[in-house]
C-alpha cells in the first residue's frame, strides 16, 4: 500500500514575467549537469555529492517512477514532498541532473550548490552594536522615565526597561497600537532563519516549540531545541534578532516586539559554518509552515547560491521552480509570507542588473542580468509580501534594495546615517541576541519583521482574513511619505545613490508605504 497521503495541491504556475527558455544550448551548466549517460552504463560517481532538486508531477505514478530513475542515475532519494512534485536527491554521479531532465514527467531539474560547503556573508549589512551591561542602562532610563509627567505616565502603555532606545517601535505607531492590543496568542509567526534562542528572557513566553524545526539537509528535525542557534564558533545571532523584533514579549524585562501578544517559532535552514540557506531547507521550511498552522512567515534571507536565479539556467530554473511550488503551496494553506528586499542596493525595476556575489559557496563570476526574469527568492516570488527598510527619518537606507512596482511595503530597518532623537542615538534596530544579550543591527533583515509582525496583528484583529487580503490591508493603511524632494544622497558624499520613481501613493522606495500597527489593530 502507497502510505503517502492522498491530498494533493496544484502545481506552481510560473507567471508570464517568469517564462523558462526552451533554448538550452547557451547555458553554462554547473557540476551535475553534464554528459548525459549511455542506457547501458553505469552512473558515473567520481563527481562532488551534492543535492538536487527534482520537479515532477504529484500524481503516485509518477512520483513512484521518478524516484526509481533518480536511484538508477546514481541518486538518494532524501525526501519527496508529494504535494508539490518537489523531490530533493543526493547523488555523486556529475551527469546526474541532466539524466533527470530527460526523463519522462520531470519538469526541471538541477544541483542546489556549485561545491561543498564554503563559508560566506551574512545576511545583514555591518556587525551587532551589543549593549554592554542592559540591567544598569535599563535602570538609568527607568530613573529618567520616573522623571516625566505624571499625566504623560498614566496614558501611556508601562515601557519596557530598554523601550526608549526603540526608535523603531512609534516609527510604525506600535506603542499606540499596544494600548489596544498586543495581538493574539493562536497567531504564529514562524522565523526561517539561522534559528532561535528560545530561552532568551523576552522570548521564551510567546515562543511555540511545536511549529518549530530544524529543516536543514531537506527534512524537519522537530526534536527538542533543534531549532535554537549552533552552538559555539558555529552559532548564529541572526534568527534570535528577528524573532525579538517580531514578538518580544511585554514582560518588564528589556524591549517590545512589533506584536509582543502573538507566537513566534523557528525552523532554522543555515547551513553550519556557512550559514547558507539552500533551497532544499527553504522548500522544507515553507512546506512544514503550512502543515503546522503557522499564519506569518518571516524570510530575512536570500536563498543561497544564487543572488538571483535565472530561468535560462537549469540548476537555476529548478530552483526557481521548487522554492516557487512550496511557497505558493503554502500560500494556499493560509500562510502570508514576508520577506526582505535585499541590502545591495539594487533597483529591482531596471532593466539589468550586474551580479558580482553568485556563486556565493564557490567563486562568485560577475554576470549581468534581467531582474524581471532572475529572480531574488523569496522575495521577488508572486504572493509574498516584499520589504524594503527605512531609518529613522524616515528615508530609504542606503543599502535597501527597491524597484518600483517589486516592492509591497517598508519598515524600519535602520540606518546609521540617520539617527534618531530621544534616548537612543543609535539609527540601527534594537532586538534580542542569543544567551539574554541585546544588540543594534541594520538590514532589510530588520525590516521584513516588522512587517510580520504587523501581519501578525492583522491577523489577530481579522482572524479569517486570507494571506493576500493581509497584505492589501497593510498595503492600504501604509503611509507614504513620499519620494524624496531632494536628491537621495544619504552618506552626504554629494552623490546621488538612488533614484525614487513614481507617486506619492505608490512609489519605487516605500511601494505603499510605511506599515502602519495602529490601524492593524483599530480597523
Amino acid at each position: 500500500m502507497d502510505s503517502r497521503p492522498t491530498r494533493r495541491r496544484r502545481a506552481f504556475a510560473v507567471p508570464l514575467g517568469l517564462a523558462l527558455s526552451t533554448s538550452l544550448a547557451a547555458l553554462t551548466l554547473l557540476p551535475g549537469a553534464g554528459t548525459a549517460l549511455a542506457q547501458d552504463a553505469s552512473p558515473a560517481t567520481d563527481g562532488e555529492k551534492l543535492s538536487y532538486v527534482v520537479n515532477t508531477g504529484t500524481g503516485h505514478r509518477t512520483l513512484d517512477r521518478v524516484e526509481r530513475e533518480v536511484e538508477e542515475a546514481g541518486g538518494t532519494v532524501v525526501t519527496t514532498h508529494d504535494e508539490i512534485g518537489v523531490i530533493v536527491a543526493h547523488s555523486a554521479n556529475p551527469s546526474f541532473a541532466e539524466t533527470l531532465r530527460e526523463v519522462p514527467g520531470v519538469d526541471s531539474a538541477g544541483a542546489t550548490r556549485t561545491a561543498p560547503l564554503r563559508a560566506a556573508g551574512t545576511t545583514d549589512v555591518g556587525k551587532p552594536q551589543y549593549v554592554e551591561n542592559p540591567e544598569a542602562l535599563a535602570a538609568k532610563l527607568a530613573a529618567k522615565n520616573r522623571s516625566r509627567a505624571p499625566e504623560a505616565r498614566k496614558r501611556a502603555v508601562p515601557p519596557e526597561p530598554l523601550e526608549s532606545l526603540q526608535w523603531n517601535i512609534p516609527a510604525i505607531k506600535a506603542d499606540q497600537a499596544h494600548r489596544i492590543s498586543d495581538g493574539r496568542r493562536n497567531v504564529t509567526v514562524a522565523v526561517i532563519d539561522t534559528g532561535v534562542d528560545d530561552t532568551h528572557p523576552d522570548l521564551k513566553r510567546n515562543f511555540s516549540a511545536r511549529q518549530s524545526a530544524n529543516c536543514v539537509g531537506g527534512t524537519p528535525d522537530t526534536s527538542k531545541g533543534a531549532w535554537r542557534p549552533y552552538p559555539g564558533p558555529d552559532g548564529h545571532y541572526h534568527g534570535t534578532h528577528v524573532a525579538g523584533i517580531i514578538a518580544a514579549a511585554r514582560n518588564d524585562v528589556g524591549i517590545a516586539g512589533v506584536a509582543p501578544g502573538v507566537r513566534v517559532s523557528s525552523i532554522k535552514v543555515s547551513e553550519p559554518g556557512t550559514h547558507l540557506f539552500y533551497p532544499e531547507a527553504v522548500v522544507c521550511a515553507f512546506m512544514f509552515a503550512a502543515e503546522n498552522g503557522v499564519e506569518v512567515t518571516n524570510n530575512s534571507y536570500y536563498t543561497d547560491p544564487w543572488l538571483y536565479n535565472c530561468p535560462d539556467h537549469a540548476d537555476q530554473r529548478a530552483i526557481l521552480e521548487s522554492v516557487g511550488r512550496a511557497a505558493e503551496y503554502a500560500e494556499g494553506e493560509g500562510v502570508l509570507h514576508v520577506a526582505s528586499a535585499g541590502n545591495s542596493a539594487h533597483d529591482l525595476a531596471a532593466d539589468e542588473l550586474v551580479d558580482t556575489s553568485s556563486p556565493d559557496d564557490t567563486t562568485p563570476v560577475e554576470r549581468t542580468i534581467d531582474p524581471s526574469e532572475c529572480l531574488d527568492l523569496p522575495a521577488q516570488l508572486p504572493g509574498v509580501t516584499t520589504v524594503s527598510a527605512t531609518g529613522a527619518q524616515p528615508l530609504k537606507s542606503y543599502y535597501s534594495n527597491y524597484g518600483d512596482g517589486v516592492v509591497d511595503v517598508a519598515a524600519p530597518g535602520g540606518d546609521r546615517y540617520q539617527i534618531p532623537g530621544g534616548d537612543a542615538k543609535n539609527g540601527r534596530v534594537l532586538s534580542t541576541m542569543p544567551d539574554g544579550d541585546y544588540a543594534f543591527l541594520q538590514g532589510t533583515s530588520m525590516a521584513g519583521p516588522h512587517v510580520a509582525g504587523v501581519a501578525a496583528l492583522v491577523k489577530s484583529t481579522h482572524r479569517w482574513a486570507t494571506p493576500q487580503e493581509i497584505q492589501w490591508r497593510m498595503k492600504a493603511w501604509a503611509d507614504n511619505p513620499g519620494c524624496p524632494t531632494e536628491p537621495y544622497d544619504p552618506d552626504g558624499d554629494g552623490e546621488v545613490n538612488a533614484e525614487c520613481t513614481g507617486n506619492p501613493k505608490v512609489n519605487s522606495f516605500y511601494g505603499y508605504g510605511i506599515v502602519d500597527a495602529l490601524d492593524a489593530v483599530r480597523r
